[in-house]
């Protein structure tokens, strides 16, 4: 069984069995999960939501989805059931190229949105600008006594003073992304919204009909 088989395998057995669907890849790229989204999407699940979850040196890409109680959603899961009958088992899914996760023409365009969801979540959970501003804020306050106290200020300062900025460097990066990814999704007809945590987050309008 292929890597990708493998994926498409453990998407459908929660599809079966559960209400949310959790893509856990640590190594995959944002295409490959929209590409996996799509497909539970396909059997009445809807996204939901995507984080970064890990220490800061392994972090794994974690995207849910929850199970959409809409009519459309019920209608296009047992059509999806109907028409792909080996989907998990080494046949054909909605959507997908056979024996891949590269979209068809039709699906392409859903499975970019995806992508962009994904990202534009993502990049706010990594990009937190209060931590961004604490952490320049500290390591000054930590290195430069540090340096006095240890003698290696000859290491220790050049530290204290490269560090906040590279960080405020990568904040505007991150800042530039998530404006271009929101003009993104805004064009495609996404709505702005805050979650329950105060994030900002975008919701797509309807659920595509594969």
């Amino acid at each position: 069984m292929s890597l990708v088989e493998k994926h498409i395998t453990a998407v459908m057995r929660q599809v079966a069995s559960q209400d949310v669907v959790e893509l856990d890849h640590p190594y995959a790229k944002a295409q490959t999960v929209a590409s996996l989204a799509y497909i539970a999407e396909a059997y009445g699940f809807r996204y939901a939501d995507a984080r970064l979850e890990g220490d800061p040196q392994h972090k794994s890409l974690h995207v849910y989805l929850v199970r959409d109680d809409d009519d459309r959603a019920r209608q296009r899961a047992a059509a999806n059931a109907a028409a792909f009958p080996q989907a998990g088992a080494g046949g054909a899914v909605p959507g997908m190229r056979p024996g891949t996760l590269t979209p068809l023409p039709e699906a392409e365009a859903e499975v970019d949105l995806l992508r962009a969801l994904i990202r534009f979540d993502t990049a706010g959970a990594a990009g937190d600008p209060k931590k961004f501003l604490t952490m320049s804020w500290a390591i000054p306050l930590v290195l430069v006594p540090l340096g006095v106290l240890t003698g290696k200020h000859l290491v220790l300062f050049p530290l204290a003073a490269a560090l906040p900025v590279l960080l405020l460097v990568a904040l505007r990066i991150n800042v530039r992304k998530r404006a271009k990814l929101a003009e993104r999704l805004e064009a495609a007809g996404c709505t702005p919204v805050r979650d329950q945590q105060g994030r900002e987050r975008y919701v797509r309008p309807v659920p595509h009909d594969a």
